[in-house]
């Protein structure tokens, strides 16, 4: 059953101070991209070209994974192939078994968090570390990541202080300076690091002429996941790999631009092969894409190289916070690729959108998330799960927007709700379109009044001074 995002989202807008911190973080988020996409003359050629190569290698995907294994295999590389979460999390599960791992350092993997991997690989008596300090604050707090890039940026450095308690750290002292909240997470994944018997990273980009597996980081995460442990093991949905290095460049040029305003992640790393006397698996993930791909009007949704800029600009993401959306990907690439993953469950994120469409504006891939939640919306029927409120507003809206008579009736006396008391008009219960809004004074006058006196006075003096 489909749970609304408004329903959830009341519980968090009634911390008012929390939302606004969260509304200000990622706004200047979306203005460093705005900064850094300025900065580039060719900005908008880059966003069409890399909508044209995904377009491109999606849509001959089967060739392109084909000779993204075959190199792989030729470098050594053991390749994996797992229709769905499960598959995937037996995959990973019997590689570490064989290899008798107890403890598994990992990279960041919004892969992992779609298949539910972590509490998998628990279940079955492996320790799971998330190397990736954001992440890693969160499986201390046991929550879930908010967002896909910044997965902890809504929590506050006092929390996180009173979580480090369980590193050893006084919170007593006021320990919650960042720079020493930092060094203390260094110190304490750095000997996580030191006795993970395998590292697990995402990969960003898999290019098929030469097999290279590349990820994007700002911590270094991802080589400490590959230098330490013999073992390494990539988590990799198959819409990831693109054709050869000069694609590589279009995407490198946008992903850290659009996501954060850095002209590049602090680390990009290429593995193409595992390291000496060391192990490497790959595990190419479908779970659903091919099913996605099929969608003749969404499959644009695969091109999404999760940069998060359509979460930083979408107003709704932004006071709600990523908790409000059911899917595990928030904000409107989430809610796209929540209705292609199961319309009737996730069906309720499609209200969490204004359709300003800004985020089709921002987005590096033009995937348009607004304007494909727009078309997901007509479908709600189709799926019987659309509000019977709205569709009961929409009816009696088409009636009086189709018949002229009724709209002049009813937009001429429409200043008559000026006398209804406030008591009344900004009732939670009655209007809840008054929650956060302020009711605005109606025109005694409506405007199609004004403006056909307005060209009737203008034709009457142009007639008089000709």
């Amino acid at each position: 059953m489909s749970t609304y995002h408004s329903i959830k989202a009341a519980e968090f807008l009634k911390d008012k101070k929390k939302i606004a911190r969260h509304d200000k973080t990622f706004w200047e988020l979306r203005q460093k991209r705005d900064d850094a996409a300025m900065a580039l003359p060719e900005w908008e050629e880059l966003r069409e070209l890399s909508s044209k190569i995904k377009a491109h290698t999606i849509t001959h995907l089967a060739d392109y994974i084909e000779q993204f294994v075959s190199n792989l295999e030729k470098n050594g590389v053991t390749v994996h192939y797992a229709n769905d979460a499960q598959e995937f999390n037996e995959i990973a599960y019997g590689i570490l078994e064989t290899k008798k791992v107890s403890k598994l350092i990992k990279s960041k993997s919004m892969l992992t968090e779609e298949c539910e991997m972590n509490k998998y690989l628990i279940k079955r008596g492996i320790d799971v570390v998330e190397g990736d300090l954001g992440e890693r604050i969160l499986q201390l707090m046991h929550m879930k990541p908010s967002h896909i890039v910044v997965p902890a940026s809504h929590i506050s450095r006092e929390d996180i202080g009173k979580t480090f308690e369980r590193l050893g750290i006084s919170y007593d002292k006021g320990n919650y300076d960042p720079t020493y909240l930092t060094h203390a997470a260094r110190l304490s994944l750095r000997h996580e690091f030191e006795t993970a018997q395998a590292g697990m990273t995402g990969c960003n980009f898999g290019i098929a002429a030469t097999g290279d597996c590349v990820v994007c980081t700002n911590e270094g995460n991802a080589d400490m996941s590959t230098s330490l442990p013999k073992l390494h093991i990539v988590a990799m949905g198959i819409e990831k790999i693109i054709p050869n290095y000069d694609a590589l460049a279009v995407f490198h040029r946008l992903l850290a631009r659009s996501g954060t305003g850095q002209p590049s992640t602090a680390f990009t790393s290429h593995f193409r092969k595992a390291r000496p006397d060391g192990e490497m698996h790959v595990i190419l993930v479908d779970n659903g894409r091919s099913n996605m791909l099929r969608d003749k009007e969404h499959w644009n949704s695969l091109k999404c190289i999760r940069c998060g800029a359509c979460m930083n600009t979408c107003p709704v993401y932004r006071r709600s916070t990523g908790y409000s959306y059911s899917y595990f990907i928030p904000g409107p690439i989430g809610v796209n690729l929540g209705m292609l993953h199961d319309p009737h469950k996730y069906s309720g994120n499609v209200s969490a959108c204004s359709l300003c469409l800004s985020c089709d504006h921002v987005c590096p891939a033009k995937v348009d998330p607004g304007s494909q939640i727009y078309d997901w919306r007509q479908r709600l029927r189709m799926y019987g799960t659309a509000n019977t409120e709205k569709m009961v507003m929409a009816e009696g809206m088409k009636t009086i927007f189709s018949r002229f008579s009724i709209y002049d009736a009813i937009t001429k006396n429409a200043s008559l709700a000026n006398y209804i008391p406030d008591k009344w008009l900004n009732n939670k219960t009655l209007n809840p379109w008054s929650i956060g809004h302020t009711t605005p004074t109606v025109a005694k006058m409506p405007f199609h009044v004004i403006f056909k006196k307005a060209m009737k006075e203008l034709k009457e003096e142009k007639c008089k001074n000709q």
